[in-house]
């Protein structure tokens, strides 16, 4: 069924959809609320461990030089002065003494920092000073610098930590990569942009150790293959661009680095990062830890060097909010004779849909509700499934469309007779009947070759 238009996408509609249908709370919502930290609901659980999943079996599963870590958050603290953490891992920080609210300085254009004038109530600026991003906790029974520990700010240290353990271990020989999903911490100094931007967050990253001098080759492979992911998982091609950074914004550690940015309903944003971290970081290590953090090439006489990183570093809880603003569309009904007539609907991959199917008993009584469970159960082994028998079968077609269930499955009277149900598509609202014995191999057939309409 054609549609005749769509609406604009707003934060704010995908905000209030997420709330209303359980997939982000804001934390702690009933003391008021926790500003930068958010709840994943039952739907927001299922899509972001369905897009970690995808992300794993894409990073991992697919290539036979790339393994697993899940290192602890909490580090020895030398970890984050080898990084560069703890003397670089700032921003620049003014506050407004009248109104107390707390800018970025580099947020702020530099005439307002000239003027020192508050852009909020015009009060007077305080001087910039450093504001170092990373949590600060303690172990043990004492509370001084002896006991100082951090939240990690990123998960691609504990990978680095690692390396040489997770290489003699498992025999890998280079190039090889490290894969790792996991939560990190920063002390933003301004949160915003609903789970855009926040203090806890999830990171999705994979850093892969190369031989010196064919960095530049796998980097450019790397390039293709994160944004081939977006792609696939339906994501649209006219919302994605490439940020390459300039030299005034390259890390202190990077030779080379681009963005995947996607186009927000605020603008376009930085979605992932690809980046080509030298030695620079093995280099620290060995240097701070004392150990030889060499490669040794036994094929190549034993030649030993330090590799050089290709990382790629995804925010999980980022991804999340992406794949809700690319799913998300009102559209108008065009063939049903009601120009107020609109659906919400979030048209997600099947892949990652926190509802692959639901089932549907077209009246609760003569036996359909049962049976309708019946086909449920068959089906729940494979596919994540729902079941709903409150209110008109349109309106739970509303409800199944709006948290971006792919098919829907009506049981009806006829189902009892000749063991066929309706099977609804998403997309195109288009209903087909079948043979229950038919539908798992078709709903799986229909993922396969699905398209983003």
């Amino acid at each position: 069924m054609e549609t005749k238009e769509t609406r604009e996408i707003t934060m704010e509609k995908v905000v209030s959809l997420c709330k209303r249908r359980g997939f982000v709370f804001q934390s702690s919502e009933i003391y008021g609320g926790q500003n930068g930290a958010w709840d994943y609901g039952p739907l927001g659980i299922e899509l972001k461990r369905n897009i970690s999943n995808e992300w794993w079996r894409s990073m991992c599963n697919m290539h036979d030089n790339i393994v697993g870590l899940d290192a602890s958050i909490l580090m020895h603290p030398r970890v984050w002065e080898a990084s560069g953490h703890v003397e670089n891992f700032t921003d620049p920080l003014v506050d407004c003494k009248k109104c107390k609210q707390r800018f970025r300085a580099d947020h702020l254009d530099p005439e307002t920092l000239e003027k020192k004038c508050c852009p909020e109530c015009g009060g007077e600026l305080t001087d910039t000073r450093k504001f170092n991003l990373m949590f600060k906790t303690h172990i043990g029974p004492t509370d001084d610098n002896s006991s100082l520990l951090y939240l990690r700010p990123e998960t691609a240290q504990g990978i680095y930590v690692n390396y040489k353990n997770i290489q003699q271990s498992n025999r890998l020989k280079i190039p090889f990569g490290i894969a790792q999903i996991g939560k990190a911490f920063r002390n933003e100094i301004v949160t915003k942009n609903f789970i855009f931007r926040t203090c806890e967050f999830e990171q999705m990253e994979m850093q892969f150790f190369v031989k010196p001098g064919e960095d530049e080759k796998w980097f450019e492979y790397w390039k293709k293959e994160r944004l081939s992911f977006y792609q696939q998982l339906g994501v649209r091609p006219e919302r994605l661009r490439w940020h390459q950074h300039g030299k005034d914004e390259l890390a202190h550690y990077a030779k080379d680095a681009y963005d995947i940015e996607y186009e927000f309903p605020m603008g376009f944003k930085e979605l992932e990062g690809i980046h080509n971290r030298t030695d620079f970081d093995l280099r620290r290590h060995t240097e701070y830890s004392g150990k030889d953090l060499q490669y040794i090439d036994q094929e190549n006489n034993n030649e030993r060097y330090i590799p050089y990183i290709i990382e790629t570093s995804a925010g999980l809880t980022r991804n999340v909010l992406m794949f809700l603003c690319n799913a998300y569309v009102e559209e108008k009904i065009a063939d049903n004779g009601n120009d107020d007539d609109w659906r919400t609907v979030l048209k997600f991959s099947p892949k990652i849909a926190p509802i692959t199917v639901a089932v549907l008993p077209l009246m609760k009584k003569d036996g359909l509700a049962e049976l309708a469970q019946e086909i449920r159960n068959e089906l729940r082994s494979e596919f994540t499934t729902d079941y709903d028998q409150a209110g008109a079968i349109g309106k739970r077609y509303r409800r199944q469309d709006e948290v971006g269930t792919p098919f829907c499955i009506t049981v009806d009277y006829d189902t009892k007779e000749d063991k066929t149900v309706t099977l609804r598509f998403r997309d195109t609202m288009e209903q087909i009947r079948l043979p229950i014995s038919e539908l798992a191999a078709r709903i799986r057939s229909e993922i396969a070759q699905w398209k983003l309409q």
